[in-house]
């Protein structure tokens, strides 16, 4: 079997702390032959937390679908390409958006943008070195997707969105933040290539999720396992609802299919 987990809410929570049982769990899939994969709506750049990636895992899937890597080699990574990269910038610009554009190495921003953004401060800390400035490495960047702050009328969001609905699909997390990623890419689309790169029937995976942002991965998966008292309702699109993070949902639900 082919094991997909979401990071944030399924295998740590918001102080990124991961319970002993759901490394446990992990270790142990791997060690009975399954193979174990990292599907996050996180740009590669921001996934490099040492605890996390020291459970082990066979591959991850970053970005949505975007990038895959497998046995630590990348095997699949798909740009926004040089041309529609500064076209995206200069329009979310116009329109009073404030973007972080989301890399493989680098997520690039301006500080003064997100000063007094609770989420541009936890990106900022967590990258450390690996922030670059848009405006420094002008037309230079390499990302995947990006996210903007968005803290415009509704309207003036909708007309940018317009613009750019030829290469982005998006994800509207509030009135302030929006998630724009290449069009046909989401992480069911990053199960379905792993399937494909790997020769493996999907009907033969599972996923792991606890938001709204994965109920493309538990469609797509043979089996989407939900994540128990979230603040998003999964049911309708899981073929099981675990326990939540808190009481160990990643391990029960490994138990409960025989994985473990």
């Amino acid at each position: 079997m082919l094991l997909f987990f979401d990071i944030d809410g399924t295998l740590w929570n918001y102080k990124n702390e991961i319970s002993e049982k759901t490394r446990l769990a992990i270790r142990k899939a791997r060690a009975n032959g399954h193979k174990c994969f990292i599907n996050t709506g996180r740009a590669r750049a921001f996934v490099t937390n040492a605890d996390l990636l020291g459970i082990g895992f066979d591959g991850i899937v970053s970005a949505c679908g975007t990038m895959i890597e497998y046995g630590g080699s990348v095997v699949f990574n798909r740009l926004v390409s040089g041309d529609d990269a500064i076209r995206t910038v200069e329009t979310v610009r116009k329109y009073g958006f404030k973007p972080i554009l989301e890399g493989p190495e680098h997520l690039y921003l301006e500080l003064r943008d997100f000063q007094d953004d609770m989420y541009g401060k936890k990106v900022i800390a967590e990258m450390g070195d690996r922030l670059r400035s848009i405006d420094a490495c002008w037309g230079k960047w390499e990302f995947e997707k990006l996210s903007c702050a968005t803290e415009v009328p509704v309207r003036q969001r909708d007309e940018c969105f317009a613009l750019l609905a030829d290469l982005y699909d998006y994800m509207v997390h509030s009135d302030q933040v929006v998630e724009m990623v290449p069009k046909g890419f989401d992480k069911g689309a990053g199960i379905r290539k792993v399937c494909e790169l790997l020769g493996e029937d999907i009907a033969n995976t599972f996923a792991f999720g606890d938001s709204i942002n994965d109920k493309e991965m538990l469609l797509a998966a043979g089996v989407g396992v939900a994540m128990g008292e979230t603040y998003h309702d999964l049911s309708e699109y899981a073929d099981y609802t675990t326990t939540s993070l808190e009481n160990e949902g990643v391990y029960n639900a490994m138990k409960h299919f025989e994985l473990i």
